[in-house]
Order: structure tokens, then C-alpha cells, then sequence
């Protein structure tokens, strides 16, 4: 046994932010919970505090918030000697969940799942991109001319992949032995981009195992000399990154999957539940795509939806109906990059999807080609355009709390100020020279 253990807490962007305990300091917080600073909600992903929250910032000082570790979540990481990990949940003064933080809000979904007879088995899927650098080239690079781990674009490539075999098994073998099981890994079309599957899982473990696979692939990769990149949208010149939900719905008592009938052939359910997504896919946009770059990827023809569109097997829409047989059957929400915080997207997923199921909606018409001009409503184009509607949501207020809403606006704010004042390389080549 080792004598200290890792903790961690997901922020507003996803990243674990997390420390080591000696061995005895985490016997003491099991049996009594601990602190841990909450500017982890106060500032996003460079470390800048946000000038627009009230939940935390100079204004209050930067106090403690009140962790409980989730002892179900232990898992021992192999790459460090079996050292025990552990997710913490955070709560408010009074005892309850604090309603900022993404697992929280995930959780208040899920409880509402759960109350009107339902179980949700939720399953990540995330394209990466991997390089021959470190943090320090890629500073001394200015991230330009960056070298992919293979040149060339060759999807499904055994080749490709048998030749990072070391890396493969490893990212196969440790995160199976991390308890993020993967159903499948292969090359994409890309230079050195890879998918990886997680297995199926509860709703909550779900996202802990799709949160935790991004860290723990970077940790692998770089035990092997590369670097994995989640971004969205790396290269303009190269396939956006992928960060798929699939999901069903079961009945909680007869452990039956509600989206397809005995045959195989879409239930009902389905339909509904896909109703509901598509109803509410523009207000709840800025949950499954929440940076800047985020939009990058959404152009037509780049395996990426721009439209409120749904199809059966397509993958050029935004929610794709699978089916399948009575155990497969499933939803896939296809809209989402490799960006994603996964708590947050799969209760967006949840929220609007139960409220189709529990209002009976009906879906438009499927669509054969979801990039055809016209063919739905467009989805919002930028950062800040998703943020205003997430913010004027009445059906966000209602499904995830109206605190959780205006703090995870003011921080979307916050990144598109960030942006707006920055002067990119595009600009630089534009206009230096010929203005």
C-alpha cells in the first residue's frame, strides 16, 4: 500500500485539478471530508481568475470549499505504481451539492432520471491527435510546425497502429487496469489522430471514466515521449476531434432498453428522447461545445453537425438513431469535440432528452445529407452566440439551476473576452504586410 494517494476534482473546463495525500491525512478526510480552494471554479484553464462570477474571486477571498472523497471512485493508477486515486464531489456550506460544479450538475440530472423510473448507460467515444513534442517545444515552437507521431491520412490503418503497438497496448492495458475500460482504439483519417471507445457504463461513472481517460491518455503518452491533443479543431487544414455521447434509456425496474421494441426496430422512446435533444440542441450548445475553438470544427463535410438534424446510421447529423438489437440500441449525440467537459455535455444530453420522452415530442423528419442548406435549424456559430442562448434558457434554469446557469455563462463570457483581445497568426499573415 502506498503511503500517500492522489485526489481530484473536475473544474468548469474539465481539467482535473487535484493534489497528494499522505496516507494518514486521507484516512482523516474519508471519515470527515476536507477543504480544497475553490478558485478551481473561479478560473479557467490558463489560471486567469474571472472578473465576472460571484461564487468566488478577490471578493471573497478565496476561501476553502467543503470536499467529500467519493470512496466508490477509487481506482489504483497503474503508470505510478498502483498509487490510489479518488474523485471528490464539493458541497455548499449548508451540506448541499454545490450546483457549480459539473459533477454536481450532472448528478441533479441524474436524480431526476432516476425519479421518474429510469436508468440512463452512457458511453464516450473521443478522437485525439498525438505529437512528437513536449511542453517545453511546443513553447519553444510557438505551437507552429508541430510533428504528428505519423505522416498522412490513413483511417482504420493496422499499419499505422501496429507500428505505435507499445503506446496501444498500453493506453488497452492501463486504463483497463485504471477502470476506464476501451471497447476499441484505431486510427482515424488524419496524421497521428487515433478514436478510442469506452465501455458502457451508469451515467455518472460514465462521465468520471470519459473525464478521466483525457488525463490519463495524456499521462500515458508522455511516459512514451508524445503529447495527445484534445482540441477540437488542432490544424484548420485537418479533421476536427470528435467527442461522441452514446446513450439509452432502460426501465429502472424491468431493466429493459426503452429505445427499441423486441424486434430490434425504434421504440417509441427513442423517438421522443431524440425529439427533446433536438428541441433543445441550440440553447444547450455551449454545454457540448465549450470553448472558442471549439466552433471551429462545425463546417460542412468535416464529420461534424451544423444543423439541429437527426438520421438513422448517418454521420453527418447531430443525433444519430442506432437501433441496433435490444441491447445495443442506442442514441448517439454526434455533436460535442474532444473538448467536451463530459459531465456537462451528458447532462445536456439527459436533461433534454428526458424532457422529450416526459412531453411525448415528436422528431422532424430524418435527414440523408444534415449539411444541405436549409435542411434544419442552423446550430449557433461561435462561442459567444451559444452562451447567450444557454443564459436566456428557461429550460437550462429548470434542468440544471438558474446558479449553475449564470456562473457557467459569465465563464463562457470570459473565454470569448479572452479571444476578442488576442491577435492571431491568421492575422498576422493577412495583414502585416499587405495593409
Amino acid at each position: 500500500m502506498s503511503s500517500h494517494v492522489k485526489v481530484g476534482v473536475f473544474d468548469l473546463d474539465g481539467v482535473l485539478r487535484g493534489k497528494y495525500l499522505s496516507r494518514d491525512k486521507f484516512e482523516s478526510a474519508a471519515q470527515s471530508g476536507m477543504g480544497f480552494c475553490d478558485v478551481i471554479f473561479g478560473w479557467d484553464c490558463a489560471d486567469a481568475v474571472y472578473d465576472n462570477v460571484r461564487y468566488t474571486g478577490t471578493h471573497t477571498g478565496f476561501p476553502d470549499a467543503f470536499a467529500r472523497i467519493d470512496l466508490a471512485t477509487k481506482r489504483n493508477v497503474p503508470w505510478e505504481d498502483s498509487t490510489e486515486l479518488y474523485l471528490l464531489d464539493m458541497f455548499t456550506a449548508t451540506g448541499d451539492r454545490l450546483p457549480i460544479a459539473p459533477r454536481s450538475v450532472l448528478q441533479r440530472v441524474v436524480d431526476s432520471v432516476a425519479r421518474q423510473g429510469y436508468e440512463a448507460r452512457l458511453a464516450a467515444e473521443y478522437e485525439f491527435w498525438l505529437f512528437e513534442e513536449t511542453p517545453h517545444t511546443l513553447a519553444e515552437k510557438n505551437f507552429t510546425g508541430l510533428k504528428n507521431v505519423s505522416p498522412g491520412m490513413f483511417g482504420y490503418s493496422v499499419l499505422r497502429a501496429s507500428s505505435q503497438a507499445p503506446l496501444m497496448h498500453d493506453l488497452l492495458d492501463q486504463m483497463a487496469a485504471f477502470d476506464v475500460e476501451l471497447e476499441g482504439l484505431h486510427t482515424e483519417t488524419g496524421p497521428g489522430v487515433y478514436e478510442a471507445a469506452i465501455t458502457v457504463d451508469a451515467a455518472v461513472p460514465a462521465a468520471d471514466k470519459a473525464a478521466l481517460f483525457k488525463t490519463a491518455a495524456k499521462e500515458i503518452a508522455l511516459r512514451h515521449g508524445l503529447m495527445a491533443c484534445f482540441m477540437a479543431k488542432w490544424n484548420a487544414a485537418m479533421p476536427g476531434s470528435g467527442g461522441h455521447i452514446h446513450q439509452s434509456l432502460w426501465d429502472a425496474t424491468t431493466r429493459q432498453n426503452l429505445f427499441v421494441k423486441p424486434d430490434g426496430s425504434m421504440a417509441d422512446a427513442m423517438r421522443h428522447y431524440i425529439a427533446g435533444q433536438l428541441e433543445h440542441l441550440p440553447e444547450l450548445m455551449v454545454l457540448y461545445c465549450p470553448t472558442v475553438n471549439s466552433y471551429k470544427r462545425m463546417v460542412p463535410g468535416a464529420w461534424a453537425p451544423i444543423n439541429a438534424t437527426w438520421g438513422v446510421d448517418n454521420r453527418t447529423v447531430a443525433v444519430r438513431a442506432l437501433p441496433g438489437g435490444v441491447k445495443s440500441g442506442r442514441v448517439e449525440m454526434r455533436v460535442p469535440g474532444a473538448d467536451m467537459n463530459p459531465y456537462l455535455a451528458m447532462a445536456a444530453s439527459l436533461a433534454s432528452g428526458l424532457d422529450g420522452v416526459a412531453r411525448r415530442l415528436s422528431p422532424p423528419e430524418p435527414v440523408i445529407n444534415g449539411y444541405q442548406p436549409g435542411v434544419a435549424r442552423p446550430l449557433p456559430s461561435n462561442l459567444l452566440e451559444a452562451t447567450w442562448l444557454f443564459r436566456e434558457s428557461a429550460f437550462a434554469r429548470k434542468a440544471f439551476g438558474s446558479e449553475f446557469v449564470d456562473h457557467y455563462a459569465a465563464t463562457r463570457e470570459w473565454e470569448w473576452r479572452q479571444y476578442e483581445k488576442s491577435v492571431t497568426t491568421w492575422e498576422l499573415e493577412r495583414y502585416f504586410e499587405a495593409i
